[in-house]
Order: C-alpha cells, then structure tokens, then sequence
C-alpha cells in the first residue's frame, strides 16, 4: 500500500491541463494564419459594397497551389506595373474570350449571369474581344465604375502566378466579421 494518494481530479493538475490546452490552441493557430494565410488591408472601393476600404481580409495563399481560381473568387494579385497587390473579382478564365458590350460581360459570346458585378461604363481594352491565354484570367472589380483592372492595359490579364491567393475571411471591422463570396 502506497502512502502517496493519487488524486486525478486536483485543482492544480485541472489548472494546468487548462493552461496547456489553451497555449496549444493558440500556437495551432498562430501556426495555420502564418503558414497558410496572409493578412491584406483592403485599400480604395473597386469592390464595394463587398468590401470596403480599409477591411481587413484573411488570405488563404495555399487553395491555389493545390488548384485554380474560379469564376468570381475573389484573389489578391501582384500588379505586373508597380508590384503592388490588388483585390479583384475573376470573371474570366484561361482559354475563353471576354468581351464587354451594353454594360455587360460576355464570356464566349454568352453573357455572363451575376449579381456582384454593376452594369459597366468602361469598357476599355474588353470593348474588343479579349483573347485569354492558358494560364490567364480576366478580373474586375464588383464597382466597376471605380475599379482599375483587366480592362485597362496597365494591369490587363492576370497570369496564375501573379495571384497570391483567395480572399475568404474579413476580420475588420468586427461588426462585419465573416466569410467572403
């Protein structure tokens, strides 16, 4: 017999299990956002009212090494003319031909059925049908009005490996906390 009593529902070893759970929860995580993820800062209203200016957004920068984008992902890309990150809309993908006539997108003669995106005013260079090659995608912003983008030949098509990942999760403002489609 034992002089030593082993109690397995002690404070002390209850506290510390917590503890230790909580630190492993926490560098799970911290370990997924900087693995996996990237942190962007949405700047100007090209995709209102989807996202603001200065919403905070989680990018997930894997989903594209193990795939592709598809029409209306949302991506973050490197602009090819200053290096500088842009949040856009994929409405085009590689192999189909985008034209932009009467305010709306046409994507190989069909016009393309969605909500996000606004009757559009400029058509720039997508007034002529634009040709995409097998690794390029066609973007726009959802406020077509004020948005630089595939239409416009400082940023034209986007190659795949200029995207840097899927915008799928606003974290700021609070109030606005949740999932992007």
């Amino acid at each position: 017999m034992s002089i030593y009593k082993y109690d397995n529902n002690s404070t002390l070893r209850s506290v510390i299990r917590t503890i230790v759970n909580i630190i492993l929860v926490i560098c799970t995580a911290w370990f997924i956002v900087y693995a996996f993820l990237n942190q962007t800062i949405v700047s100007g209203n090209s995709m209102s009212p989807v996202l603001e200016a200065n919403d905070m957004c989680l990018v997930n920068r894997l989903i594209y090494d193990l795939g592709k984008p598809d029409r209306f992902d949302i991506i973050l890309f490197e602009r090819n003319d200053t290096g500088k990150t842009n949040i856009k809309r994929v409405v085009g993908l590689p192999g189909e031909s985008i034209q932009i006539s009467a305010g709306l997108i046409y994507v190989n003669g069909e016009p393309l059925k969605d909500d996000r995106i606004g009757v559009i005013a400029l058509t720039g260079l997508a007034g002529n049908t634009v040709e995409l090659g097998n690794d390029e995608y066609f973007v726009i912003g959802d406020n077509s009005d004020s948005s630089e983008d595939s239409r416009f030949s400082n940023i034209g098509n986007i190659r795949k490996s200029s995207i840097r990942g899927k915008i799928w999760l606003r974290i700021k403002p609070f109030n606005k906390f949740g999932t992007i489609k």
